[in-house]
């Protein structure tokens, strides 16, 4: 991903610069499913203040004030985690893949 296109995936909820897993995935040459597996399996190093699940009402809003969000998304059962600046770092202790 270019600089320009990572900045592109940058949201703010709950007054914090979150980056969404589904997106991180992609950057980190990941499945989805397989981050968050990762993030489970390791639940005690991702605090609140590192990564946390959108509610409803912040992934419904974030799907009206967003037009660059994959249609794939916008209609997943799952609402999405998002993951702060630190918790981006610790993802990439995490994961299995060569970018990360």
């Amino acid at each position: 991903m270019q600089p320009l296109s990572i900045q592109s995936k940058i949201y703010e909820v709950r007054g914090q610069k979150i980056m969404l897993d589904f997106d991180l995935a992609t950057m980190y040459e990941v499945e989805n499913r397989a981050l968050k597996q990762a993030v489970k399996r390791n639940g005690d190093r991702f605090p609140d203040d590192f990564m946390f699940q959108l509610s409803k009402s912040e992934w419904q809003e974030l799907i009206t004030n967003c037009d660059n969000l994959p249609e794939t998304a916008k209609f997943s059962p799952a609402t999405p985690f998002a993951f702060t600046e630190q918790g981006v770092a610790m993802l990439s202790s995490v994961l299995k893949s060569k970018k990360a």
